[in-house]
């Protein structure tokens, strides 16, 4: 169990667009850390992408270096180092089907140089392209993965990948379970097989609302509620646009994603003359967005939200929230009546029911936005996710390896 996670039951799409920099950097004595998934910054940006750069920004303070290795459909060049400072290495993805970019022989060259580099080995699955690169390089470093989801929309090949994700599993030394509820009800992390090696550590960012002063609002603006995220098929948004007509106050959209057309098409075939497709917005429209609106709604209804990072955004600038009851980590960010409203899954009544009630009472969008802030603080800001990372590494390897450089 490590401290960060003592209060738990078991044992954070903000940032910029990372550009080329400078030569990175190493730490004396910092522990090596090789971060592992299918893609990463720069390539269009995705959930686990910021979750891996908040892990890495959050531990660097405590003496942990990270590494990314990732595959890119252009990894030109190879080697590039972000704004943040962080060494990543990319090797071709040649195909990706069902999400599963596949590399080639480059790539196990690649990760088997990198693996004899680095204290720890750090995967994020699903990916089940890493699992065949762990059980064939063979690395020697401590292992830990950070299972951010289960295989929800690729359930039917399940039982083809079982064999390979289970050995994958029993090679490693610790797995990360992103929230309580995800832990608690996931298959394969309940599973007696990997349970007793389950640890849960949140995601988390570093603070974007403490010390944003957001521009002055405009005379007579009126109060509205946001979403914020890429359009997809888990997010719910057919169940916000059938509650629109029920809530008096703008609900603006802000993102775009393979749903898109649908949903404008869904708004203008029902009338919904107070929804506003915002696109997808800069980082500083998506701060002041998040600053001004009256709440913050995810109303997605499938495990594929497993976490719902957008959600401590919007809790970051003390913003009350609505989600829907799905057993994912999205009902341990929001806790129903304390730091907003968590209501049943597709059902538009009660999802216009909450945000008229957070509408109509100025004192309770206060007081529930206040908590809201209150626990982003307390466990999903950089410190204690920097501090639960760090001490399992430590915990996994004392002190740093004499390795090559990376």
């Amino acid at each position: 169990m490590t401290a960060a996670s003592a209060e738990l039951p078991i044992s954070g799409a903000a940032g910029s667009d990372p550009r080329l920099a400078g030569a990175g950097s190493r730490s004396p004595g910092a522990l090596r850390v090789l971060h592992v998934y299918r893609s990463y910054f720069p390539d269009p940006e995705g959930g686990v992408h910021e979750a891996i750069r908040q892990i890495c920004l959050a531990v660097r303070p405590l003496g942990v270096d990270s590494t990314v290795f990732c595959l890119s459909p252009r990894p030109d060049p190879p080697r590039l180092v972000t704004d943040d400072g962080f060494v990543t290495w990319r090797s071709r993805s040649f195909a990706a089907p069902a999400s599963c970019d596949l590399g080639g022989p480059d790539a196990w060259r690649l990760f088997r140089r990198l693996s004899s580099q680095h204290d720890i080995i750090n995967y994020h699955f699903p990916w089940p392209f890493a699992d065949l690169l762990h059980l064939t390089a063979r690395p020697r470093a401590r292992a830990v993965m950070t299972y951010h989801s289960d295989v929800v929309r690729q359930s039917s090949v399940m039982p083809l990948y079982a064999p390979l994700m289970w050995r994958m599993m029993d090679g490693m030394d610790a797995v990360v379970a992103t929230s309580p509820p995800y832990a608690a009800t996931s298959p394969c992390l309940a599973d007696p097989r990997v349970r007793e090696r389950v640890r849960v550590i949140p995601l988390g960012i570093a603070d974007i609302g403490a010390d944003y002063s957001p521009p002055p609002a405009l005379p007579g603006e009126a109060p509205y509620f946001l979403f914020l995220g890429v359009l997809r098929y888990y997010k719910g948004l057919s169940t916000l646009v059938e509650a629109a007509g029920s809530v008096n106050a703008r609900i603006v959209i802000a993102g775009d994603g393979p749903e898109g057309p649908a949903l404008k098409r869904m708004v203008r075939e029902r009338g919904c003359d107070n929804i506003e497709f915002a696109g997808r917005v800069s980082e500083a429209d998506k701060l002041r967005l998040l600053a001004g609106c009256r709440a913050f709604i995810l109303p997605s209804h499938r495990r594929s939200e497993a976490f719902g990072m957008a959600l401590v955004e919007a809790a970051a600038f003390g913003r009350p929230l609505v989600s829907c009851e799905i057993g994912t980590g999205a009902s341990f960010i929001n806790i129903d009546g304390e730091t907003g409203f968590v209501v049943p899954p597709e059902n538009p009544a009660a999802l216009a029911a909450a945000l008229n009630r957070l509408l109509a009472d100025d004192a309770l969008a206060r007081r529930l936005g206040a908590a809201a802030r209150q626990r982003y603080e307390r466990l999903f800001s950089a410190a204690p996710l920097g501090r639960a990372y760090a001490e399992l590494y430590r915990e996994l390897c004392p002190a740093p390896l004499l390795r090559g450089t990376t």
